[in-house]
């Protein structure tokens, strides 16, 4: 197996793009040789764990709400390209992703990594929900067999706060300035987006030199 570690944030769209289309590769080529594992990468570091109200933020963000809407509306239509449906009407707040991610980080331990990483995305832009909120985390946590009241009672401590914020300060001291990323073994980063073909083109070049 050939490990790709992803770095991605549950809220970043380009993150659920990326990994709708990574998707597609894999379900091409059942037989691809990846351990895939996912990382953290908080796009707002510095959020209030209550988060903020979403159109302020976008609005901040991108110098008003023209340049947002100018902003959103390509990005949409990337995500319909991908074969996505988000309902952008629902989304009502940017939340802090800390918590997703430790809960990701639990999920990893449990050996459901992916599929946790697969309902936030969901919950966060076809649902409209807000994953900063811990009852919405320990349900994610509990539809995908993980055990909620367990979930809860790690989310109300400072558990692995810590081992989340340094993984994601050494990202960035690595270089990592945006996210998708995606590492292919160890060595070879993979910055965004990209298409399936490509993801299937490095599947064929990573078997052409286990055969040689």
């Amino acid at each position: 197996m050939v490990k790709l570690d992803i770095l991605s944030d549950p809220i970043c769209p380009w993150c659920y793009i990326g990994k709708a289309q990574l998707d597609r590769a894999l379900e091409a080529e059942p037989d691809h040789p990846f351990a895939v594992e996912w990382h953290p990468f908080q796009l707002n570091p510095d959020m209030p764990a209550e988060g903020m109200d979403r159109r302020s933020y976008l609005e901040a963000k991108f110098g008003g709400k023209e340049a947002a809407a100018e902003t959103y509306a390509e990005i949409d239509a990337h995500a319909r390209a991908a074969g996505l449906e988000i309902d952008w009407s629902r989304i009502d707040r940017t939340p802090s992703t800390l918590d997703a991610h430790r809960l990701i980080h639990w999920a990893g331990i449990e050996g459901c990594q992916t599929a946790i990483v697969s309902a936030l995305f969901r919950a966060y832009f076809q649902e409209g929900r807000d994953i900063g909120r811990h009852e919405v985390l320990a349900d994610i946590a509990d539809a995908r067999g993980m055990d909620a009241s367990v979930v809860l009672r790690l989310l109300a401590t400072d558990e692995d706060r810590e081992e989340i914020a340094g993984r994601d300060a050494a990202a960035r001291e690595m270089g990592v300035t945006g996210v998708p990323t995606f590492i292919v073994a160890r060595q070879h980063a993979v910055p965004g987006a990209q298409p399936p073909e490509l993801w299937r083109k490095v599947i064929g070049e990573i078997r052409e030199k286990g055969h040689e």
